[in-house]
C-alpha cells in the first residue's frame, strides 16, 4: 500500500494499481506530446496566420528548400504507410493517420523535423547519429531530407507498433 498523503491526522492511501499506473503514464506520456506540438506550432516556419486545413495547404505557406525537403519526406511516408493511411493536419502540421496518428513532419525556420514518436526514435536511435533528436523529435537541415528508406523503415515499424498495441 502506497501512503500518498498525511494532513491533519487523515491518512489517504491507495495499493498500487499496475493499470491505472500505466494508463497513468500513457495520459501524462499524451499530454507532454500535446505541449510539445502546440510549442512546435507556435515556431512553425509556415506563412499566413489561419490555421492550415490540408497538408497541401500547409506545404503551399512553407518556403523553399524546407518545401521541398517535407515533399521528399512526405512521398517516403506514403510509400511505407497503409494504403488506406490518410494525411491530416494535427497539432497544426501535417501527419498521416492509420488507426491514430503514425507519424508527424513540420517545417521551421532554420530546420524541419520528423516527429515517428519516443519509441521509434529509440528503436532507430543508432540510424539517427548525426542528427538531432530529442525524446520523440528528429531535427535535419531545410535542405537535406532524412534518407528516405529510413523513414519507410520507421513508418513500417510505427505500424507494426501500433498494430502489436492494439492486440494488446
Amino acid at each position: 500500500m502506497e501512503v500518498l498523503e498525511m494532513a491533519g491526522g487523515l491518512n489517504l492511501s491507495r495499493t498500487a494499481d499496475t493499470k491505472t499506473g500505466s494508463a497513468q503514464a500513457r495520459r501524462d506520456k499524451d499530454k507532454v506530446r500535446r505541449r510539445r506540438m502546440k510549442k512546435a506550432r507556435k515556431k512553425s516556419g509556415t506563412k499566413g496566420s489561419a490555421k492550415p486545413k490540408t497538408v497541401d495547404e500547409y506545404l503551399a505557406r512553407v518556403p523553399e528548400p524546407a518545401r521541398g525537403t517535407l515533399n521528399k519526406i512526405r512521398a517516403a511516408i506514403k510509400a511505407a504507410a497503409p494504403k488506406d493511411a490518410t494525411e491530416t493536419i494535427s497539432y497544426g502540421i501535417p501527419a498521416f493517420r492509420h488507426k491514430e496518428v503514425l507519424i508527424w513532419f513540420a517545417a521551421f525556420a532554420d530546420h524541419c523535423s520528423l516527429f515517428p514518436t519516443g519509441a521509434m526514435i529509440e528503436e532507430f536511435k543508432d540510424d539517427l547519429a548525426g542528427y538531432t533528436i530529442s525524446k520523440g523529435t528528429i531535427q535535419f537541415p531545410l535542405n537535406k531530407p532524412l534518407a528516405a528508406s529510413l523513414v519507410k523503415r520507421m513508418v513500417k515499424a510505427r505500424v507494426a507498433y501500433i498494430a502489436a498495441k492494439a492486440r494488446g
